[in-house]
């Protein structure tokens, strides 16, 4: 049962007084005063209260009345319910007569008061418990099992197939009242689920759609939203497959701030190999893979060659679509491509090797 507390009850007083002439006072449910316009009376028993406690009705108390019991003055005390619990007593001070028209309404207040509270202790609860659950899908030990029991054990509703998408938020600023702004532009969704990963990162799990995502960020732009990047997932279909794609996103967003730092929508469809192996860029493997280019690199003091080498792969290996690209004559070129041939050991004008070279190229530091 919803317990009042002193907080909430002198926020209940001060609204009502800020509107009535009339003193204001909240006992809990012990019939204690918890709040109330006349400081001096905080902290001790109303005996009128209880009576309202005992009786579960309103208690009218006349001059009469109020001298034959203890801390109580003239005025109208009525229960405080909610959930048809009785969580408390308001009363108004003054004679039954004149105050009597305000009361209920004074009440109603109240309780919507305590509702309002209460639906914000809920959702910050849900939050808190989301926040929890999504700590647990992003650490890849965590047993797919204890993730689906724990998502049933905090009513999470997850709608399939789906999409899961990172947002990033831009570094500078505050990012917390434009996190706040997003999240509630997009709760308004029922198929979306979206929760904060930090305070500059949105977890984004939609259901799947034709979307122009680039459209929407011209929209986010619009309206201040400060949204930096979007990492979008393939199609997902269960649990696993959700927390597989958390693992993948991590790894496209590391490629891409070494790689693509200027680009705003990763698609992991598109980036999947290059993912794939950025991830597994520092293993023995790998590394025997790169030391051809590295040695390039280690004799290019002005990164001429591997710009060259980089405009090589990116025309398929057209001379004259090169140079041009680059600037050069194509005797310039072929120098070059000679030099990195001669530095790396790898024959440059083989298609099979300049795909290797492509990719090993965004493996680089």
């Amino acid at each position: 049962m919803l317990e009042l507390d002193s907080a909430l009850a002198q926020h209940m007083v001060d609204r009502a007084m800020a509107i009535l002439p009339y003193n204001i006072n909240v006992m809990d449910a012990q019939g204690m005063i918890i709040g109330s316009g006349d400081p001096a009376r905080l902290h001790t028993r109303h005996e009128g209260a209880q009576l309202v406690l005992a009786n579960r009705r309103v208690v009218e108390i006349d001059e009469q009345a109020a001298a034959c019991l203890r801390g109580v003055r003239p005025g109208v005390n009525l229960p405080l319910l909610h959930a048809d619990q009785l969580i408390g007593v308001l009363g108004i001070t003054g004679t039954p007569e004149t105050v009597r028209p305000y009361a209920e309404l004074v009440r109603m207040a109240a309780e919507m008061l305590v509702e309002q509270r209460q639906l914000q202790a809920e959702r910050h609860w849900q939050r808190h418990q989301l926040e929890a659950w999504l700590r647990q899908l992003f650490d890849p030990a965590q047993p797919l099992g204890s993730l689906s029991a724990e998502a049933e054990r905090i009513g999470l509703k997850l709608v399939w197939p789906c999409q899961l998408c990172l947002v990033e938020l831009a570094e500078e600023g505050d990012p917390l009242p434009r996190q706040d702004k997003l999240l509630a532009a997009l709760s308004h969704k029922t198929d979306y689920l979206s929760a904060p990963l930090g305070s500059r990162e949105l977890f984004w799990c939609r259901s799947l759609g034709t979307r122009d995502d680039d459209a929407w960020l011209k929209h986010a732009d619009e309206r201040d939203w400060a949204v930096k990047r979007l990492v979008l997932s393939d199609p997902l279909h269960d649990l696993h497959e959700l927390q597989q794609a958390c693992s993948a996103l991590r790894d496209l967003q590391a490629y891409a701030r070494a790689q693509l730092p200027s680009v705003r929508v990763l698609r992991l469809e598109a980036l999947r190999l290059q993912t794939l192996l950025y991830a597994q860029r520092h293993s023995w493997l790998l590394q025997g893979w790169l030391t051809p280019l590295k040695r390039m690199v280690a004799q290019d003091a002005n990164g001429t060659l591997r710009q060259t080498l980089e405009a090589w792969c990116a025309h398929d290996g057209q001379i004259q679509v090169c140079a041009e690209a680059l600037g050069i004559h194509r005797n310039t070129l072929r120098y070059r491509l000679e030099r990195i041939a001669e530095l790396s050991g790898v024959e440059v004008m083989r298609l099979d090797q300049r795909l290797l070279l492509s990719l090993g190229l965004g493996l680089l530091d």
